[in-house]
């Protein structure tokens, strides 16, 4: 039975993302497109793939036979259009990474402008979160973590600065007003503005001199997502709401600038820098391979 490749590609994404809002993000598509061109497969095959409802879709027991048969055949026809990249000047294709959103604004930007540069014909797809997701479950090619979020078989790759270190800071009308902290346990009596994970954890403050650690349950009148919404911590201390802790290099401009003043800057703590991981028991695609030889040319230069 001949079948449009084409169709079976979207009956594969819709199988994979669980639904067609999700395959069409995965894939640059629309949900309508993807839709349609199931609907056809499953007419011209004469079986329904998926059951669907308003919220879900599910794939039916003859779709469950088919995707038992069809992804591997599938994966090795990616791996086939994916070999002629050995042919080509540059590499092309899509490359998906997921990152942290301080991945995404702290070190990326370093990194990402040459690489387009370098591999025009590739497409780079960034999914920034601020949750801690597996990369494969997302579509992606590979990932960027801190070493605590490491996933097991991985190859780990250093990316970005090795070390990084958190900072607090406030307006200088702020610490006129309320006074500037001489010890971490002094910052319990003043207006801190702060992060809380999707989980409903709220984000602890570390400081570290010498021995002595200190951590705290921030308290204040601003609670923002740990991720991009971070951003609104910092514009609030800048406006003088109180004192912000967050990525030294994120608070860098108002630092640079003097809206923000250093608070506590010999109690910040260090740590250590992102990891680009990727399972090398897949195949790896020309873009991803291109992507890792370019970080590893960036690593040798900074060393």
């Amino acid at each position: 039975m001949a079948l449009d490749i084409s169709l079976l590609h979207a009956v594969v994404a819709v199988a994979k993302a669980g639904g067609f809002r999700e395959a069409a993000r995965m894939t640059g598509s629309n949900a309508s497109r993807l839709s349609d061109a199931v609907r056809r497969a499953e007419q011209q095959l004469g079986v329904r793939l998926f059951n669907r409802t308003t919220r879900t879709v599910m794939l039916t027991e003859a779709g469950r036979v088919l995707m038992t048969r069809l992804l591997p055949a599938m994966n090795e026809v990616d791996a086939a259009l994916d070999a002629l990249n050995t042919f080509r000047d540059t590499p092309g294709g899509t490359l998906r990474l997921n990152v942290p959103v301080s991945a995404a604004r702290l070190v990326l930007p370093a990194i990402v402008p040459g690489f387009l540069q370098r591999y025009p014909d590739i497409r780079l797809e960034v999914v920034a979160e601020s949750n801690v997701q597996d990369i494969f479950r997302e579509g992606c090619d590979a990932g960027i973590r801190y070493d605590d979020h490491l996933e097991q078989d991985m190859v780990a790759l250093p990316i970005g600065p090795r070390v990084q270190r958190f900072a607090a800071a406030a307006a200088p009308g702020y610490l006129a007003a309320q006074g500037i902290p001489q010890h971490p346990r002094e910052l319990m009596q003043h207006r801190c503005l702060y992060g809380r994970y999707a989980t409903g954890v709220v984000a602890e403050w570390e400081f570290t001199r010498g021995e002595e650690t200190v951590r705290l349950q921030p308290q204040g009148p601003l609670i923002c997502s740990i991720g991009s919404a971070m951003e609104l911590t910092v514009s609030a201390a800048v406006a003088g709401a109180g004192i912000v802790y967050l990525f030294e290099e994120w608070l860098k401009p108002a630092l640079d600038n003097g809206s923000l003043q250093p608070v506590l800057p010999e109690w910040w703590q260090h740590f250590s820098g992102l990891w680009l991981y990727y399972n090398d028991r897949r195949l790896i695609p020309a873009p991803l391979q291109a992507f890792l030889d370019y970080v590893r040319e960036l690593n040798a230069r900074a060393n």
